[in-house]
């Protein structure tokens, strides 16, 4: 999809919103959820999505939603960086197919980096174990202040 369209409301991170698709939660407010990344690049891969806004990408998302967005991004990157303790954190989103971006829902990346980890490519990774990821999300979330 090119960089500019409409919001396709069928899209997987929709349905997450929604209650029809699950996800393993680590983060909810009127604002903002975030969730394990199912096909994880690295150990702890987090998003970040708004809630209540049609927004594909960064540039779609209204004005006056970006502080509180941007706010609870920044609070679930403090927490990944406090509760798995990575040597960096690196926070990133993707706009439009030319960038990378496969899923049409504006989102933020969490990658907590580790010095010497392999990184397995975006979009294209394995499907990661449940258990794993929930595990991921409780020490996560238990470091959100």
């Amino acid at each position: 999809m090119s960089l500019y369209g409409t919001y396709d409301d069928a899209n997987i991170f929709a349905k997450i919103l929604r209650g029809e698709a699950p996800a393993v939660k680590v983060y909810e407010d009127d604002e903002a959820l975030s969730f394990m990344d199912i096909f994880p690049q690295v150990r702890g891969h987090t998003l970040v999505i708004p809630k209540a806004v049609q927004a594909r990408n960064f540039i779609e998302l209204p004005p006056e939603r970006m502080g509180a967005y941007m706010q609870r991004v920044q609070k679930v990157t403090r927490a990944v960086a406090e509760g798995l303790k990575p040597d960096g954190v690196r926070v990133m989103t993707f706009n439009g197919a030319a960038s990378g971006q496969t899923i049409y829902h504006l989102h933020f990346h969490i990658y907590p980096i580790w010095q010497g980890a392999a990184e397995r490519p975006h979009a294209a990774g394995k499907q990661a174990d449940l258990a794993e990821l929930r595990a991921l999300a409780d020490q996560i979330a238990a470091a959100i202040r």
